[in-house]
């Protein structure tokens, strides 16, 4: 005979049970915390940085020639970015861009130009397809020639993803990068900037895709084996150079690549510039971080809508960098004392700051320069001198800011009658470096590929493993929500019509084609969650994985959900009327049609974008799209209008009561 515990035992031992689970939890999430903030924690750290072997960071700092009153040991530079020339879209944005290769390069005169990708828009009128439009880079060609910014600078542009979609291979005649760039090279390179003071480096790593499919299984770069080899000699040719700048399209978290990764392999230079992500639509009008070896991560904002753009110099080996708005004048850059939120103590020689004689800005406008004003921590110190082109100077004491963070304010007059304002945080000591965001860091220092296979797997083994499951489990016997949600669980699993559909289903978006068409105009491929084929070409699986997570999260998931919700109410033997006439239940259940049907609406939208994007042959022959929209469909239809279901327990069948 089997005795029961007192109720008040049983009682004890579930909340005995319920505050052991509750610790453990606890425990479990104050490590996964600690772990991710370490992870994303981006203030320098001396064991974690990478001394450059030329310099050792702070001992070349102890020579000079340290930052004075002089025009010398000093050069700088521009980067745009995005510039998506269109023909369709914001007609202002040609005539802006010409400006500013005009009278924009013309004032501040930079030794060089970077301009990262996505030089053309490419896409359709509708936004929606995409197609490599010859007007366009013939509109670009022309605003180089006609500013002839090419005869005053150097001009280095890059492809972006925009720059490279629809194009087979780089033989193509759609390859309008080859045809109409100012640099019309191909692939990653390494240029040596020489000057009389030194040698910089300035490597592109190119990751854009060939093939180039359209969009938006290009959004992700990739990087072979073959490219990684090349673009590390280009690392080890750099070491015996000052300084060393990387720059491309992609943001490193967008692009994949063997290990140990990209990040590893730019960790003895001071920074790489890249766009790509258009300030996330205004979300993030500054994504900046630092990778673990200390290299800053700078994405700039986008010129299409913000007309963004940056400079940037290397003054005395100290990088120091402004973003700036078109038109935004005067323009202002301080470049000693340097921020200290991008000081790189690994690579950069710190010393000098301590040992200059003089506060050093870049300022530049169109009219002249009436007045520099400077304060340090709220005190002035006075008006900077000229110094000879745009840079003045003012004698001031490293010594009285030895310790803590202080602030620097400069105040820009023309004879325009425009002011600008720049104020920023310096400090002087080794080991105090301001971290960045954490979802700054997130964004950029994430591999969002690997982030994306690992969420898409585990919610697909979740949703299918659940199927299994509850096709052998016993129909649960208590009372409550739960056992209710588990019944139904098990009724949608021990019916086959619906069983092996959601099970075929699943698998398909697992480990079958999502769809089968022209992944490039005349070429056909096929797309799976875990890469793309293009005419025997192989793409690797990177968005392909978000997009996954988010078919799971918007249909796959909630079909099944509805299914079970619907099939428990037939249990009970309501219809699909009779169920909106429960009392206290009916906004509820009008709720939960709501929301499946704009699911359904959010598939026949997809399947929309598919045909688009992919053409007729795409929308008809995708069994994750178009046929899980009908299968969606009937299924529910089956669901209210079929068979009445029963609960199966171990042989015996429960009817409805």
């Amino acid at each position: 005979m089997h005795l029961q515990w007192p109720r008040w035992q049983r009682q004890r031992r579930r909340m005995l049970k319920l505050f052991g689970t509750l610790v453990i939890l606890g425990l479990v999430l104050a490590c996964i915390t600690s772990w991710v903030l370490e992870s994303y924690d981006t203030a320098w750290h001396p064991k974690r940085s990478v001394q450059h072997p030329a310099d050792g960071g702070g001992t070349k700092g102890s020579y000079p020639p340290f930052p004075g009153g002089e025009l010398n040991n000093i050069f700088w530079f521009i980067q745009v970015s995005d510039i998506h020339i269109s023909r369709f879209h914001d007609p202002r944005r040609i005539p802006d861009f010409e400006e500013f290769c005009t009278t924009t390069i013309e004032v501040i005169k930079p030794a060089l130009v970077l301009a990262t990708g996505d030089l053309t828009d490419a896409k359709t009128e509708n936004k929606v397809g995409s197609l490599q439009h010859e007007v366009e880079w013939q509109a670009y060609h022309n605003v180089l020639k006609r500013s002839r910014v090419m005869e005053r600078t150097l001009w280095i542009d890059i492809r972006g993803n925009h720059d490279a979609f629809n194009i087979m291979s780089l033989d193509s005649i759609n390859n309008y990068f080859r045809k109409y760039s100012a640099n019309q090279k191909v692939g990653s390179f390494h240029y040596v900037h020489k000057t009389p003071f030194g040698n910089y480096s300035f490597i592109c790593a190119d990751a854009t895709l060939t093939p180039g499919p359209k969009r938006p299984y290009n959004f992700f770069g990739i990087l072979n084996q073959t490219q990684m080899d090349l673009l590390d000699k280009f690392r080890a040719e750099s070491l015996k150079n000052n300084q060393s700048i990387w720059f491309g399209h992609y943001t490193t978290s967008t692009v994949v690549s063997p290990a140990p990764g990209l990040r590893d392999l730019m960790r003895s230079s001071v920074a790489y510039l890249c766009g790509h992500l258009h300030t996330l639509g205004g979300l993030m009008p500054v994504l900046h971080s630092r990778h673990p070896h200390g290299t800053l991560e700078l994405e700039l904002g986008d010129w299409m809508d913000n007309r963004r753009y940056r400079i940037l110099a290397f003054d005395h080996d100290l990088l120091s960098f402004s973003d700036l708005r078109f038109q935004q004048w005067p323009a202002v850059l301080i470049t000693n004392p340097k921020e200290a939120q991008y000081l790189h103590p690994g690579v950069e020689p710190l010393g000098r700051i301590r040992r200059s004689t003089h506060i050093r800005i870049l300022a530049f406008s169109g009219a002249p320069i009436t007045a520099v004003h400077v304060s340090v921590d709220g005190e002035v110190l006075g008006k900077g001198r000229h110094a000879g082109g745009p840079l003045y100077v003012l004698l001031w004491e490293p010594s009285l800011y030895l310790t803590g963070l202080h602030a620097i304010r400069v105040k820009v007059e023309d004879a325009a009658g425009r002011s600008s304002e720049r104020e920023q945080h310096f400090t002087l000591e080794d080991d105090l470096t301001p971290g960045f965001g954490f979802v700054q860091s997130f964004i950029l220092l994430t591999d969002h590929y690997v982030t994306g296979r690992l969420a898409f797997i585990s919610m697909m083994l979740l949703n299918v493993g659940v199927l299994l499951a509850f096709r052998f489990l016993p129909v649960p016997s208590r009372r409550g929500l739960s056992s209710q949600a588990l019944m139904s669980l098990h009724l949608v699993s021990s019916m086959d019509a619906f069983f092996y559909s959601l099970l075929l289903f699943n698998l398909c978006t697992a480990l079958g084609p999502w769809f089968i068409g022209e992944m490039i105009d005349g070429h056909s491929g096929a797309c799976f969650a875990f890469g793309v084929f293009i005419d025997g070409h192989f793409l690797e699986g990177s968005l392909t994985y978000v997009v996954g997570v988010i078919q799971l999260i918007f249909f796959n998931i909630p079909l099944t959900s509805y299914l079970c919700w619907s099939l428990h109410h037939r249990c009970r033997g309501n219809t699909f009327r009779s169920h909106f006439l429960r009392p206290g239940c009916r906004w509820w259940t009008l709720a939960v049609h709501i929301v499946m049907l704009l699911l359904l609406t959010w598939q026949a939208h997809s399947c929309y974008f598919l045909l688009k994007t992919y053409g007729s042959t795409a929308f008809f022959l995708s069994p994750v799209r178009t046929w899980a929209l009908g299968l969606g469909l009937l299924l529910v239809y089956r669901a209210w209008t079929g068979p009445v279901p029963h609960i199966r327990d171990n042989s015996k069948s429960v009817a409805p009561s």
